[in-house]
């Protein structure tokens, strides 16, 4: 096992704290403890762990809730923390898993069965951390989401990205804005992706993939409309308003979107659209949309 590993153990007895010590310590792990679930906090967020070895049971603020507080924020949503306790009923070992733990060990605690979970979950960890940092140094603008839209990592571009459209002085309190939740799905057009009006420009959100059952992978883009209607308009014979609706229909919105978003009616928004697939020798308007992202791409 690697030396330099840091596990933080939390328990509010004493001697489970010195035996745990003696045991990690002897394994080559850096040891800090903590007698309760606030204080194990603080340790956290002073010195970030690779992993956390919590009792379950404690006074005040138990071992569930301590992972829960700490789960709230995204940059320990990939700390694995392992629950320690003398509960074996199933309702406890789910309140555990539902909390943000990723395993638990029953107590008392046998040093040569809970070793060997412990080296896995760090390889793991390990190699989470490496794909991120991977991510990160490819200068792609990426953010992760669970299930609700909230940010659980980002990419240094993709941090960059919000807080200059967004004006987030911390990406950690960005939620993917309601006008873009289709983005938390496949696109059911190839090509398509959720666009928002940001001021003069629009932020694109487009769906990449599902990394884990509680991570979305998102690509952003801000886009200035006149570059992207030049692009159309010279890509193509289209009208500044024909250029308007193919760039919605790039973006995914229905026709009602698009009536909603220009300011026309549904049947205007219909004659458009005859025009355009005219125009851009189409029959459809997946073949409209796919046409319009290869060369929105290309810009």
């Amino acid at each position: 096992m690697k030396s330099r590993y840091t596990v933080v153990v939390v328990d509010d007895s004493v001697e489970s704290l010195n035996f745990l010590t003696d045991a990690l310590e002897d394994a080559g792990l850096t040891v800090l403890v903590a007698l309760t679930g606030e204080s194990a906090i603080s340790v956290i967020e002073r010195v970030r762990p690779d992993i956390v070895l919590m009792d379950a049971v404690m006074p005040g603020v138990d071992g569930f809730e301590t992972c829960r507080r700490l789960k709230e924020n995204p940059a320990y949503a990939d700390l694995p923390v392992i629950f320690m306790t003398g509960l074996s009923q199933t309702e406890h070992i789910i309140k555990g898993f539902q909390s943000g733990g990723i395993d638990y060990v029953t107590k008392p605690i046998i040093p040569e069965e809970l070793l060997p979970r412990l080296r896995r979950h760090l390889a793991t960890a390990q190699s989470v951390r490496s794909a991120r940092a991977a991510l990160d140094m490819t200068g792609r603008y990426l953010i992760a989401v669970d299930s609700l839209g909230r940010a659980v990592w980002c990419t240094p571009q993709a941090t960059h990205l919000l807080i200059d459209v967004f004006g987030y002085d911390d990406t950690i309190a960005f939620t993917v804005p309601p006008e873009l939740a289709s983005c938390l799905s496949p696109p059911v057009e190839r090509g398509a992706n959720a666009r928002m009006k940001v001021g003069d420009r629009y932020l694109q959100i487009a769906y990449v993939g599902k990394v884990s059952e509680g991570e979305i992978l998102l690509r952003l883009a801000v886009a200035d409309e006149n570059a992207e209607k030049t692009a159309l308009r010279t890509a193509f014979p289209l009208t500044d308003r024909e250029a308007d609706v193919l760039l919605w229909i790039a973006a995914g919105k229905s026709n009602r979107d698009i009536a909603d978003i220009l300011g026309l009616s549904h049947r205007t928004v219909n004659k458009y659209l005859d025009q355009i697939y005219l125009k851009i020798s189409v029959e459809n308007r997946t073949s409209a949309a796919a046409k319009a992202v290869r060369v929105l791409s290309s810009t």
